[in-house]
């Protein structure tokens, strides 16, 4: 059985607000046997399986790790809506987080540029990651700051969260540096031309007048919090 299961039966039971009592009722078994499952002690029938899916309305794909959609479809690039097109009227924005998310996210296009003229997937597949886990850290952070809010949806134990993903930006960071810097390490192949992104602060508001200015106001506020006021 999926490792993902015993957490994603207990997250879904929990976002319907179900007692494991009621929950283990309405699926036909004991309160005991269910919390075996929930705490991935003991492994379930494929039948059991198929009823939790038809229970909470997901696929069994999603229940087993196989698809992060809950009606277990793969996403695509397709699928991805493109926040520079759509507005969605769901999403509570203020002032300064709007000012704060169009900084970054015109910030990033610029870096994912660059990443394209390099063509390198693995320097691509570091940098996303690393920008991942930063993400994840964040969010988890402020949804974690109400203690009612379930933490199933997350797979990591909160006294490990810290560490690894420290840990993982940290390695994340290092390939990085080591694959622009042309070297390669196992599988990972560094770039062929180190040299293929000759630029400098006039030829970056040359080539990206809409997004220049962002990229500054990060990289000066980023310093700032370091301490650095700059020259």
């Amino acid at each position: 059985m999926s490792e993902s299961f015993p957490r994603l039966l207990k997250m879904l039971r929990k976002e319907q607000k179900l007692s494991q009592r009621e929950a283990a009722e309405l699926l036909g078994v004991s309160q005991a046997l269910l919390s075996h499952y929930e705490k991935g002690i003991r492994e379930c029938k494929l039948d059991f399986v198929v009823k939790v899916a038809d229970f909470y309305g997901v696929s069994c794909d999603y229940l087993l790790g196989r698809s992060p959609e809950k009606n277990g479809a793969n996403i695509t690039v397709e699928d991805i809506p493109d926040p520079e097109t759509i507005r969605d009227k769901t999403l509570k924005t203020s002032i300064l987080t709007t000012l704060n998310k169009k900084l970054l996210s015109n910030s990033i296009n610029i870096l994912y540029d660059f990443l394209a003229k390099c063509n390198n997937k693995h320097l691509t597949s570091e940098v996303s990651a690393y920008l991942s886990v930063a993400f994840y850290k964040m969010f988890r952070a402020v949804y974690s700051s109400n203690p009612k809010n379930p933490g199933e949806i997350f797979a990591v134990p909160d006294k490990l969260e810290q560490g690894l993903t420290s840990s993982a930006m940290s390695i994340a960071e290092s390939n990085v540096k080591m694959l622009a810097s042309g070297q390669s390490y196992g599988t990972l192949e560094g770039l062929e031309n180190t040299e293929i992104l000759d630029e400098s602060s006039e030829s970056i508001a040359k080539e990206y007048p809409l997004y220049s200015a962002s990229l500054s106001n990060v990289i000066k506020t980023a310093e700032q919090r370091m301490g650095f006021s700059g020259k």
